[in-house]
Formats: structure tokens, C-alpha cells, sequence
């Protein structure tokens, strides 16, 4: 089966945001891909996304709520196909614990932009605007990435 894991750094926000973009994704297609989503840090150990996450995602009928943050450990490196990095930082830290198969999220739709942290933002508007990004860029890596399984 093919795997996928979105990677940020507290796993209450952004990462979660791209793996139920992501499992909505496979569903709609119809394919097998394992979908999950971790942080290089380990301060929301087994939280649920921050509110502003779940409810962006629930006003375009994703459902996060039951997701927990999890800390990032070797064994994914081997247990998923892609490991995807929501910003240069995580990028950077997963490519020091060992990671081989990485890839930057905005290299699939913002010129390798960073998905910026919404908690940066001035209130709501920010989870919005990082809703967009993290669409639009999940859409085009599983164009890319998983091409033939949507043929």
C-alpha cells in the first residue's frame, strides 16, 4: 500500500489540516493510500487540533476532530512512501533524523513556499488562508505523486 505522512511542528494545525485533506482526497478517488500526520516536536502529545483547525476543516466537510498529535519517529521514515514537510524548518529537521523520501508541500503549488503557521496570522482569516495553501498543494502532490493510481 502506499503511505503518506504530513509533517509539521506541533501536529494541532497544519499537519492535521493536510491529513484530512488528504484522506478526503483518497476517498474521492477511490485508491489505497495510507494517510497520517506528525510533529518534530512533542509539547501537544496526544492533543486534538487546535479548535480553529477543526473548524476550518469541518466548513469544507473534513472532519479532524478525533486526530491526536503524535511526535515524528524513525520508523515512519521506513513505514510511509512519502514524507511531506509543511515548512523549511521540519524540512530540515526530518532530513537530519535520516529521512530519504522528503518533500516540501509548497514545492506543489507555491514555488516552495512555506505553509505558514496560522497562529502567526491575525485570527481566523490565517487558518483560512493556510486551508487554501495546504488544498491546493495536497491536490497537485497527489496529482504528481500518485498519478497512476487516479487513472
Amino acid at each position: 500500500m502506499q503511505s503518506v505522512l504530513f509533517v509539521c511542528l506541533g501536529n494541532i494545525c497544519r499537519s492535521p489540516l493536510a491529513e484530512g485533506i488528504a484522506k478526503a482526497k483518497v476517498q474521492n478517488m477511490g485508491v489505497n493510500i495510507a494517510v497520517d500526520s506528525a510533529g518534530t516536536g512533542d509539547w501537544h502529545l496526544g492533543e486534538p487540533p487546535c479548535e480553529n483547525a477543526v473548524e476550518v476543516a469541518s466548513m469544507h466537510g473534513i472532519d479532524i476532530s478525533s486526530l491526536r498529535a503524535r511526535k515524528v519517529k524513525p520508523e515512519d521514515f521506513e513505514n510511509f512512501e512519502l514524507i511531506v514537510a509543511l515548512d523549511e524548518s521540519n524540512l530540515e529537521y526530518l532530513k537530519q533524523m535520516g529521512a530519504q523520501n522528503l518533500v516540501k508541500l509548497g514545492d506543489f503549488g507555491y514555488d516552495g513556499a512555506d505553509v505558514p503557521d496560522p497562529y502567526f496570522f491575525d485570527g481566523f482569516d490565517g487558518f483560512i488562508e493556510v486551508f487554501s495553501m495546504i488544498e491546493v498543494c495536497v491536490n497537485n502532490l497527489f496529482s504528481v505523486k500518485f498519478e497512476k493510481l487516479t487513472q
